[in-house]
This record gives structure tokens, sequence and C-alpha cells, in this order.
């Protein structure tokens, strides 16, 4: 029999360890190991998961996960040029579909931000290039990414800073706790605990 895995982690399916949420259910373990942390260049990725993050406010990220392929064709696969012409009648469809957080503030709020995300890439020439100029500094950083650091951990300065520069530019639903959820699931920091094999793996992508 396994020995107890340490605090904050958990035996995934091949009895290694990982971070213990993500083995929680089944259907994080592939999030967990192959998405959550590792980095995101392309823009349409980056732009569906900010967006996401902003549509898990108040509730859990498995049920945004699970309803992820819905969100994706509910938003023209979250292409900004294509989810900036929606209009009326979009809202409408899309507050009847079943498959996605029909909340009528975040649709919304989606449609808005495709179009300040292109504003973005006309200034700033990606929203990748965008966002890389909020790297969280290394002395901002947990030296040692534990259960307990995790825990204790507020959004880095550098998320709260680019939360108020989103807002700035119009953006909305990207609180700093949005942001920084945003940060830690496209790689911009790496918080997979100490121990978890996947930690590793991210910080070699990174």
């Amino acid at each position: 029999m396994a020995k107890p895995p340490p605090e904050g982690l958990g035996y995934g399916p091949d009895g290694k360890l990982r971070c213990g949420w993500g083995v929680s259910t089944a259907d994080y373990v592939p999030y967990h190991d192959t998405e959550w942390g590792f980095p995101v260049t392309n823009d349409n990725r980056l732009f569906e998961k900010l967006c996401l993050e902003g549509f898990q406010s108040g509730l859990s990220w498995l049920t945004i996960l699970r309803k992820r392929d819905a969100f994706r064709k509910g938003f023209a696969g979250f292409v900004p040029a294509k989810v900036a012409k929606f209009g009326a009648a979009d809202v409408k469809r899309l507050l009847g579909d079943a498959g996605i957080i029909r909340h009528r503030g975040k649709i919304e709020s989606t449609i808005n931000n495709a179009r300040r995300a292109l504003d973005m890439i006309d200034e700033h020439g990606s929203i990748h290039t965008y966002v890389t100029q909020f790297t969280p500094l290394a002395k901002d950083r947990p030296k040692k990414m534990t259960i307990d650091a995790l825990r204790g951990i507020a959004p880095a300065p550098a998320a709260v800073a680019m939360s108020k520069d989103l807002k700035k530019r119009g953006w909305s639903f990207v609180g700093p706790t949005t942001v920084y959820a945003f940060m830690q699931a496209m790689g911009l920091v790496n918080d997979h605990l100490v121990g978890c094999i996947i930690r590793p793996r991210v910080e070699a992508a990174r």
C-alpha cells in the first residue's frame, strides 16, 4: 500500500505524485498534466483562458472545464475578431445555450473584451506580447511552492497591475484574482507544488 502523500499532493492514476487538486477528479488529470502552467503564446487561446477565468468567478473551475467545448462552440473558438462582431442576436442565442454559463453580464463582457483585445493587438502586436510584460518577478514568488505557500498566496503585484491596466483599457471581469488564475493557467507562473511530477516539466517548458 502506498504511503499517504505529502500535504497538498495526491497520487495520480500512474501512482506518481501530483498537485492534490489535479487528481481530485478524473476530468482534472489531463488538464493538470498537459495544460495548467504550460506556456501559451497563441492569442486565441490566451483570450479564451482569460474569458473563461472570468466566467469561473463564483464557480468551480471544474464546472467551466466540463463546459469548455460548448463555450468554444458558442463563442466562435474565442477568435477575438469573430467575437467582436457579436450583437444582440448572439447574446440572446448564448443566453439560451444550456451548454455554457448563461450569465448575461459575463456574456456581454466577453464580447466587449474581444473588441478591447483587437485594440490591444493593434497597439502591442499580440495579446501575448502585452501579457508577458506583466510576468511576476522572482522576488514576488514563494521560494518553495508548498501547500502552505499556495494557501497564503495573494495575487502577485504583477497581477494587480495587469488587472488595473486591463480595466483602464475597458476590459471587465478581470479582477486581480481572475488575472492571477489566468497567469497560473497560461504559464506566467509555475504554481505546481514541489513534489508534483509536472512541476519540473512546466519549468523546463517555461
